[in-house]
């Protein structure tokens, strides 16, 4: 075959293969330009995905339409806030005996010690709520809402090490590459509001000498699915999303008439190529040009009441702040956002944890609490899932030198504590039981596959039946794996 034979049958195959993404293309790119020709009736509906791979309805009755995620980066000591271990007084740097820990894996910062010495939390714990549900002395107004939570005590994961345990807890798996939490559901459930993105990611300040873990873009990826459902970092200075304002001397207009233009280069090539991420990108660009008026009016607390403000503490007129980043998550679930994720970082607490982890949890114990009674008296909580929580929880033996003033913990995988309210969970519960030493699960485990099975399950979506084609395979968030949590649903 000549070089130009050759050229000549790709170009074949490229038009051939072109033509036909290009219906599924323009398709997606009909839908994007006029949504209402495209809106499903999910009563005459019989195939829950549609031509194009989106969910078409639910999988059954929703008892959350969104999700806020309180996600503590670096993990947490359960050992120090939700689970106490009064015997542990009594094995004060004593070393945790074999039988518990039974051979099981450990980071390389503790496993060149010679001793694993017991560390006893330093902190006092008392019974709160109807049910009498544990909680440490950092967390008092916490304490004051445990009546509207499911606390889960035996959260189990098998990763290790930050990185591998986020990327696990967030897409399903220890390789960076799939889709996130939020991106899942933006594509099982999409949006309500066509100002706002479907998945909003929010971070938070970190205090001052916290150790603490980088995040990547990537946790809040949309990986092989289209662009479109990745999750939107919201700044805490400048531009709230990065290029959001107009530039000097251009005005709306102008925008408004380039965004025009570039449409119309952009569906020339969609008809030409039939790449559906054209689609996402000419959505992204629209959806830019919206959140021009509708972000400046999110991010605006002005008109809250003096005592909401008070409720979330000082530092909610903080922008950046947890308290801040509490409010807006609030009021990004009134605007219709399906997943908001706040992320506070800085409870990796190897060494001098009596220190570190009072301020840190003053920071956020009195926001959290405020978001639960603020969506509770604005009855937004039963269809709001508030979820808490990080990657894994902390060892109770110490590492490095172990005083009774100071200790530090190590990572923990094998059991750490969480909790919802709201959304279709069980109020006022605690689920399942550890060891005298916060280090085995005793009962009712809870893997994070069936967390997030369980999360999908309140937005009326089965885990197993929410899936995506990519290279042959259908992938889903919990993989082959996960169970809903049904003990912990009202």
């Amino acid at each position: 075959m000549s070089p130009f034979e050759q050229h000549a049958l790709q170009e074949t195959r490229r038009y051939f293969f072109g033509r036909m993404a290009a219906g599924v293309g323009t398709a997606a790119l009909a839908s994007v330009m006029t949504p209402q020709l495209f809106a499903a009736d999910a009563s005459k509906a019989t195939d829950p995905m549609d031509s194009l791979g989106e969910l078409k309805k639910l999988h059954h009755a929703p008892k959350a339409k969104r999700v806020i995620w309180l996600f503590m980066a670096d993990g947490p000591s359960q050992l120090d806030l939700w689970d106490p271990k009064p015997k542990l007084s009594e094995y004060f740097d004593k070393d945790l005996p074999e039988s518990v820990r039974n051979g099981q894996r450990i980071t390389t910062m503790t496993s060149g010690q010679s001793r694993f010495p017991c560390a006893p939390s330093m902190f006092k714990f008392a019974q709160h709520g109807k049910h009498g549900a544990w909680v440490s002395e950092l967390l008092p107004n916490l304490a004051s809402v445990v009546d509207d939570m499911a606390i889960i005590k035996t959260m189990n994961t098998e990763a290790i090490n930050h990185d591998p345990a986020i990327t696990y807890i967030q897409t399903g798996s220890q390789i960076p590459g799939r889709p996130s939490m939020g991106a899942w559901a933006s594509y099982g459930i999409g949006s309500v509001n066509e100002d706002l993105p479907a998945y909003v990611v929010l971070h938070s300040r970190i205090a001052a000498g916290s150790q603490t873990q980088a995040l990547f873009s990537r946790l809040w990826g949309s990986g092989f699915l289209q662009t479109k459902h990745a999750g939107v970092a919201l700044r805490s200075s400048g531009d709230p999303v990065l290029y959001l304002s107009n530039p000097p001397g251009v005005s709306a207009d102008t925008r408004r008439t380039m965004l025009d233009g570039l449409a119309e280069l952009n569906q020339k090539k969609q008809a030409q190529v039939g790449d559906p991420e054209i689609a996402s990108r000419i959505a992204q660009y629209e959806m830019a040009f919206r959140m021009q008026s509708s972000v400046p009016e999110l991010a605006d607390i002005s008109k809250e009441s003096a005592d909401t403000l008070a409720m979330y503490g000082d530092e909610v007129k903080t922008p950046g702040t947890f308290a801040y980043n509490c409010l807006l998550a609030r009021r990004l679930a009134e605007r219709g956002v399906r997943f908001t994720q706040v992320f506070l970082r800085g409870w990796d607490h190897h060494g001098n944890l009596p220190k570190q982890i009072p301020n840190l949890s003053k920071a956020m114990d009195q926001p959290a609490a405020a978001l639960i009674k603020d969506l509770k008296q604005r009855g937004m909580l039963d269809d709001t899932l508030v979820v808490w929580g990080g990657e894994f929880g902390r060892t109770v033996y110490s590492q490095g030198t172990l005083t009774k003033e100071n200790y530090g913990r190590d990572h923990h995988p094998r059991c750490f504590t969480m909790w919802l309210a709201g959304g279709g969970t069980k109020p006022g519960i605690v689920h399942g039981e550890t060891d005298d030493f916060s280090y085995n699960v005793t009962e009712k485990p809870v893997h994070i596959h069936d967390l997030n099975a369980t999360i999908l399950h309140c937005l009326g979506i089965n885990h197993e039946r929410l899936t995506y084609r990519f290279q042959g395979r259908d992938f889903r968030l919990t993989d082959v794996e996960g169970h809903v949590v049904k003990e912990i649903l009202a």
